[in-house]
């Protein structure tokens, strides 16, 4: 075969199975509702659903290093996708809670290693100058999928119920694992480097730990003044100083965390990471504002969003393009200070904003995003040479779960913070007026936060630079 046909394929056969696996993240979402009636399940409960999910993802990211450089791409792949297809046959089949649950959190183990194979992968097949525009079109699939989500999942549940939500993956998922036993070839080579089982320990309980606290703490009314809460994070936080001293005396190390001691992949994760907060974090409150003060229903909230979600995830191809033709700063450094811009607005956000400004200012966010995200990650990868490639993008995608519970977390815990002091303020009785009022103070307080840490992108964006990939050979990946 020729080598361009074969990477057409290769990235044909990634997408298909990564757009299920991703799209079933948001898929559920929206049926929480339905599975808490079905299974007579309290709220906290069904949520294990979502967070569960995400923190198992989180757990195993680390470990996705490791694997890596122990299988070929084939073996990975279709590994990856039939523990993917096998939990979601046993959820489609779930008899009760703990059987969904279980289906559910083996959907995740495929769904948190597939996304480090694909880009380790891609890292491995193209050369640096056309990688915005490929992981642009990758990209085009991973916000595609969870922008589409719940709108598709709403459609579903209402017409066939939520066991559909599963059995719809199933021909799909089955497809991509036959596509690739057919077409898939095998990219780099493998290493096999020792297995360190106390950095393995670190890692599950640091990750794991960070994941869940910061999700309990945004879903708790507590919050962070919950001792339970902050007793587990304490606990993650030294697991993680311990785990991050483990890899710099190791010889093979779990998860090399000297890839931070390169400069553009240092300032470009701590960009993605950032804005990662802040779109995880919009994607809570602005619905959460919608419903309140602005008075609309869950539905119309979702499709007043809509727009911006679909924006972003079919900009990304076109954001890599012009990645490839103009490098980061042309689109990092205007898409922070739009970012910087909306975070303004949004400060000052009232009940009396007109509607098309609202949705307006929400496109502007998510255009924003998608010039930062993928310019900032791809140019940060870019410096890595090849043998810390599988270390890269481990880190890269760990960072993304626990950037977005440590958003959403800190979002809410801070706009739940505003709106008790506004409460706390008043004299008169709690009318549902004072309550709006009470919740436009509390997104205030909270954007005021993601101004501070947008002005932060910006500045640190004034010091990206083009990264050159240091031994990359743009030569066909050896067969095996």
């Amino acid at each position: 075969m020729e080598p361009q046909l074969n990477r057409k394929i290769i990235l044909v056969t990634f997408m298909i199975g990564a757009f299920f696996a991703v799209l079933n993240e948001t898929l559920l979402n929206i049926a929480l509702t339905e599975l808490m009636e079905v299974f007579q399940l309290e709220a906290p409960t069904v949520q294990w659903m979502a967070t569960g999910f995400m923190l198992v993802m989180g757990v195993l990211m680390p470990i996705s290093a490791l694997l890596i450089q122990w299988f070929t791409t084939r073996q990975m792949f279709i590994g990856v996708m039939t523990t993917f297809l096998t939990g979601t046959i046993i959820a489609a089949a779930a008899i009760n809670f703990p059987m969904l649950l279980t289906g559910r959190m083996i959907q995740a183990v495929g769904t948190g290693l597939l996304i480090p194979v694909i880009m380790n992968a891609m890292l491995l097949l193209y050369p640096p100058e056309v990688r915005g525009k490929i992981m642009g079109t990758f990209g085009l699939v991973i916000m595609f999928a969870p922008a589409i989500g719940p709108t598709l999942s709403g459609v579903i549940v209402d017409l066939l119920g939520w066991r559909w939500l599963f059995i719809t993956v199933i021909p799909f998922a089955t497809f991509s694992i036959v596509f690739a036993w057919k077409y898939l070839q095998n990219v780099g080579e493998i290493t096999r480097p020792r297995a360190d089982v106390l950095s393995i320990v670190l890692s599950s309980i640091g990750i794991g730990g960070i994941v869940y606290g910061f999700s309990s703490a945004g879903e708790s009314g507590e919050g962070f003044s919950s001792l339970h809460i902050m007793l587990i994070i304490g606990i993650s936080l030294i697991s993680m100083i311990w785990f991050v001293f483990r890899q710099l005396k190791l010889e093979e190390p779990l998860l090399d965390v000297r890839v931070f001691t390169y400069k553009s992949y240092a300032r470009g994760i701590t960009i993605f990471v950032i804005v990662i907060m802040a779109m995880f974090a919009s994607e809570i409150v602005m619905p959460m504002y919608l419903q309140g003060p602005l008075g609309y229903s869950a539905k119309m909230a979702g499709l007043l969003l809509l727009p911006g979600a679909l924006l972003n995830g079919l900009m990304s191809p076109v954001m890599g393009s012009l990645f490839d033709k103009f490098g980061p700063r042309k689109l990092i450094i205007p898409g922070s200070l739009v970012l910087v811009a909306v975070m303004i607005f949004f400060s000052n956000l009232s009940p009396s904003v007109p509607i098309w400004l609202f949705v307006f200012a929400y496109i502007a966010l998510m255009l924003s995003v998608s010039a930062i995200l993928m310019p900032s990650q791809t140019n940060a990868l870019n410096e890595l040479p090849k043998h810390l490639y599988p270390h890269g993008t481990a880190i890269a995608n760990t960072l993304q779960p626990i950037g977005g519970a440590l958003g959403v977390s800190v979002f809410v815990s801070i706009m739940t913070q505003g709106q008790n002091s506004y409460l706390f303020s008043q004299s008169g009785p709690a009318t549902e007026e004072v309550a709006n009022q009470a919740m436009t103070a509390g997104v205030h307080h909270a954007y005021w936060f993601a101004l501070a840490l947008s002005i932060g992108v910006f500045v640190t964006s004034l010091f990206i630079k083009k990264a050159i990939a240091p031994d990359f050979h743009a030569e066909e990946p050896a067969e095996s």
